[in-house]
């Protein structure tokens, strides 16, 4: 595993040098020290940190806090304020570019290691959740997105599944499985959201349980009907009969 890639802001060059020895101590990586807000956004831009260390008072014409704004908004890295003012006023302040941790100076080494683990955990969930996003708005937004297939969030990620390659669809409780010719997904939803998203002429609920592809239907053994992958038995539920017989090819 990698370690984490850390840049130090702090005006201080004994409270850098301490903060560098007590971060290579945890086992992190230091690719930079800076004494300035602008510093920081220079070495930021070209050294992509994995998060930063930023004390709040510094030299020059901007601060911590400002400089960890700009931070926020162009690069999208987690920032963590180590800082010896501990007012009301300064916090606020602080807290509007919305910091990962506000540690006070003097820290304990184990303070500085949980806020860096808790601030990299949760950037990369935050992270997660906007990539997901920006693909479901692409998906939304673009009008040449194919209609022979779905995408199924499972295990933290998004899955192109094509239509021709789910089976059946069955409800348990609170959960659908979607049993396809090589996988089953198991998803929280509902058997009428999932009928909505499939394609009406090539899908057909059978009962409250079961929703099969047509194509897939090899024989008709009423109250039952049998798949052509490995035989398998669904029955018909008594209200989804007409319709069933309606929409199929019957002479």
């Amino acid at each position: 595993m990698s370690k984490t890639n850390i840049l130090i802001v702090e005006d201080e060059s004994i409270v850098a040098k301490d903060i560098h020895h007590s971060l290579k101590k945890l086992g992190y990586n230091v690719i930079d020290i800076v004494s300035t807000g602008e510093g920081a956004i220079i070495s930021a831009t070209e050294k992509k940190p994995d998060l930063v260390l930023m004390d709040i008072m510094l030299k020059g014409e901007m601060n911590g806090i400002e400089a960890a704004q700009v931070i926020k908004e162009k690069l999208s890295i987690p920032v963590i304020f180590l800082t010896a003012y501990s007012d009301e006023s300064t916090f606020n302040k602080a807290k509007i570019t919305e910091p990962y941790a506000y540690i006070i100076k003097p820290f304990k080494e184990v303070d500085l290691h949980t806020s860096i683990e808790m601030a990299i955990y949760k950037h990369e969930k935050i992270s997660e959740v906007q990539k997901e996003r920006d693909f479901l708005y692409s998906l939304v937004e673009n009008k040449d997105t194919s209609k022979d297939s779905i995408f199924i969030r499972a295990n933290s990620r998004l899955t192109k599944v094509k239509n021709s390659d789910i089976v059946y669809i069955e409800a348990l409780k609170d959960y659908v499985v979607v049993n396809t010719l090589t996988t089953k997904y198991t998803i929280h939803s509902t058997m009428k959201d999932i009928l909505a998203k499939l394609p009406p002429n090539e899908f057909i609920r059978i009962h409250r349980s079961y929703i099969v592809r047509i194509e897939r239907i090899a024989a008709i053994e009423y109250p039952n009907l049998i798949l052509d992958i490995d035989k398998k038995v669904l029955s018909i539920g008594g209200s989804y009969r007409d319709e069933f017989l309606n929409k199929i090819n019957l002479l």
